[in-house]
């Protein structure tokens, strides 16, 4: 997926281990090589605790910076605040084109306006249960079942704890797997509306819209949106299955390239 031109962006990947599942870190960090070159890999936790015990393996295999943090009121995630202090200090370091926060957690959605504000891109990346103010706070959202499915990643079981609560999978020391799902490939009707608005937006004489513009639009209305959501490897495959729009594939001066346009058969 490239609607976004990151390839070559120098990426400071902040991560809060309590609110990520390890089981997931490689591809995790695999789908943030897509967008960029991750120049700081750190990662955030009291890691005195038992609860995150198991992360040493895999931040020894994806060379990620593991940074003190105590928990000094019971209750409360110990890592937002460091977090948030070293992504100023890098910022104002001038060492990175963007940040990747990894994270569920809607503290940092200020963090993130405050990093765009600068002229940082910010790619978000977390768990379905993330509140929509951090998802619309960034340029680019990624849920982590996506990269999960994505890779081929199994879900992990969810123990149930002696009190009757269901215990989150990196908060234990031994975990158990079950395969995942497949995605369905069915497109809601408010997905079809935003790709067809967005097109009206974008839209010429012709009617027709160059398909990485459509993409780079609809993913600043709606951040959070990615093909793989509804089981599609690209963009083009997506809007092939609707039957309101038209793609035109149109020659390059490389015969080697296409580009690719739609149109929205419906419009006036």
């Amino acid at each position: 997926m490239a609607v976004l031109d990151l390839n070559n962006l120098r990426l400071a990947v902040l991560i809060d281990a309590e609110n990520v599942p390890r089981n997931c870190i490689k591809s995790v960090m695999e789908e943030i090589a897509i967008y960029g070159i991750p120049t700081i890999k750190r990662i955030y936790a009291d890691w005195t605790s038992p609860t995150v015990s198991g992360w040493k393996l895999s931040l020894l295999d994806n060379a990620i910076t593991p940074i003190q943090q105590y928990s000094y009121t019971t209750g409360k995630n110990s890592s937002d605040s460091a977090m948030i202090i070293d992504a100023m200090d890098i910022l104002y370091t001038e060492k990175t084109d963007g940040f990747v926060i990894v994270s569920s957690d809607s503290d940092f959605t200020r963090l993130v306006i405050r990093l765009r504000e600068a002229g940082q891109r910010v790619i978000g990346i977390g768990e379905r249960k993330t509140p929509n103010a951090f998802i619309a706070a960034c340029d680019k959202f990624i849920y982590i079942e996506v990269i999960r499915a994505n890779a081929g990643d199994p879900d992990p079981i969810h123990e149930t704890a002696e009190n009757g609560h269901r215990t989150p999978s990196h908060y234990r020391e031994r975990q158990q797997y079950q395969p995942r799902a497949k995605l369905t490939k069915e497109v809601p009707d408010s997905i079809i509306q935003l790709i067809a608005d967005s097109v009206s937006d974008l839209a010429g004489d012709s009617g027709s819209v160059f398909m990485g513009e459509l993409g780079n639009l609809i993913l600043k209305k709606q951040p959070d949106f990615d093909h793989r959501n509804f089981g599609f490897n690209s963009l083009s495959a997506l809007i092939k299955t609707i039957d309101r729009f038209e793609i035109d594939f149109r020659q390059t001066a490389d015969p080697n390239i296409k580009h690719v346009f739609v149109r929205d058969k419906e419009s006036n």
